[in-house]
């Protein structure tokens, strides 16, 4: 049987690192999913096989608690919206983290006199990282929902942050150090892991929320690769590594392309909202253009080049931008699609959505590439993205997000921005650009505008 089950998690764990690989690309991905789908499969098959003391196995507990949580998760994944897509990730964070830590407390509760260290110790560390994971996941997802908008700095925020640390993790060396049971140790290190997975999203601003779910989700698999450590479940043990790992290495890739250190991140450094508005040689009053001025313009254009952002999604306007694409391609104008890695609300959500709309892979350019491309693009349409164009990003040392890469929209020869209304966006911070004489507003809900300059190209096609 023991053999049967490592063949089981082997196989597990190739599913999850081949099913990853494949996600790379959308025209694999979902094949990918099938295939980490059946390693979940197996590694749970593996789990419900392994030889355990007689009584240890309640076969009844596990199948109603699977039966309980598919009947709430199936539903909330195939109604979920496009919109709602990163607040989805974020629960799933949360109530990740929370199993570990129901984990952590009940392994910790059990332990006595001859419990080694190292079982311990690892116990403590599902803990800690679940309770994180889940509270900072519930407030993220909060945050995300417009919920909750404030932002709660606290004087000498940052000493408090690492205090809470040291604490913690004080508190954690005294439990696995321990011979006489758990006590107030254990219900002081429970509050206080809590509370800090609040204390450290509390601040963090809107425009970090893609780096924070980012995050979530890696401490959600550090949580459980803890927990597979308890139990000696390989497939857990790696299949936690794989996503903790990759979740690292994606939360480092987005604060590169936001030119901030995780650590500025964590703290609530200096990406907050403020003004940042530079007049940028403007006379700061917003230029509109009309449906048939905008249709014209891309029409009789070689290039023109797609920057979505969060609008997008809210509008759900994914479809109608590429039907737009389709009818521009109709008469020779090359559309392409310029996405920042922090664009909308969880990392790689343009992707998502233009995926959905079908949109080929070959048309997104990432960062480096649409900035190459902007400089012999004729249209620039900006659909409610707003810090990953902001040219105070480059120009103006006093904004919040001074230094961050953006796509320099600047560089084309025309901007077209379509804008629900003339707020400053989900950060709150100014865009110059919208002031720009090169730049013209297009104001109304992104899917509603974009059909009405559908209808304008086909009139005059």
């Amino acid at each position: 049987m023991e053999s049967l089950v490592s063949i089981l998690y082997m196989i597990a764990v190739f599913a999850f690192a081949y099913g990853i690989r494949m996600m790379r690309s959308p025209k694999t991905a979902k094949q990918g999913n099938v295939i980490s789908l059946i390693g979940m499969l197996l590694g749970l098959l593996g789990s419900l096989i392994q030889p355990l003391p007689l009584g240890d196995n309640n076969y009844l507990w596990i199948v109603m608690s699977m039966f309980i949580g598919s009947a709430i998760g199936l539903p909330l994944a195939q109604k979920v919206k496009m919109t709602a897509m990163p607040q989805l990730v974020a629960m799933f964070n949360g109530l990740g983290g929370a199993s570990a830590t129901v984990i952590g407390i009940v392994e910790l509760l059990n332990i006595n006199a001859q419990t080694p260290f190292s079982s311990k110790f690892i116990s403590v560390l599902a803990l800690l990282i679940g309770a994180i994971s889940f509270t900072g996941s519930i407030l993220a997802y909060l945050k995300l929902e417009g919920k909750l908008r404030k932002q709660w700095v606290v004087p000498g925020h940052n000493a408090l942050n690492l205090l809470l640390l040291v604490i913690m993790f004080g508190l954690g060396i005294l439990i696995a150090t321990g011979t006489n049971g758990i006590g107030w140790p254990l219900w002081v290190m429970l509050a206080l892991s809590l509370f800090y997975g609040v204390f450290f999203v509390f601040p963090i601003g809107g425009a970090d929320m893609p780096v924070v779910i980012s995050l979530l989700n890696s401490l959600t698999g550090l949580s459980a690769a803890a927990a597979g450590g308890i139990y000696g479940n390989k497939a857990m043990l790696i299949g936690g590594i794989l996503v903790g790992a990759s979740g690292t290495i994606l939360t480092l890739m987005m604060c590169q392309a936001m030119n901030r250190s995780l650590w500025n991140v964590i703290l609530a450094g200096k990406f907050t909202a403020g003004s940042g508005a530079s007049s940028n040689g403007t006379d700061q009053v917003m230029k509109e253009i009309t449906k048939p001025d905008a249709a014209i313009l891309m029409q009789y254009s070689k290039n023109v080049l797609v920057i979505p952002g969060y609008g997008l999604a809210v509008s759900q306007a994914q479809k109608i931008v590429k039907e737009m694409d389709d009818l521009l391609g109709g008469v020779d104008v090359s559309v392409k699609y310029a996405i920042h890695p922090v664009a909308g609300r969880m990392p790689g959500h343009m992707n998502v959505l233009l995926a959905e709309a079908d949109v080929p892979y070959e048309k997104l350019l990432d960062l480096d590439d649409a900035n190459a491309a902007l400089k012999n693009t004729d249209v620039v349409l900006i659909i409610g993205a707003n810090d990953v164009v902001n040219p105070s990003a480059n120009d103006d040392p006093g904004s919040p997000i001074y230094g961050m890469p953006i796509l320099n929209a600047l560089d084309a020869k025309h901007v077209i921005v379509m804008k629900r209304g003339r707020g400053a966006g989900y950060s709150g911070i100014e865009n110059p650009l919208f002031y720009h004489d090169k730049t013209k507003l297009y104001f109304g809900d992104a899917k509603a505008s974009l059909n009405e300059i559908i209808a304008e190209l086909k009139e005059n096609l």
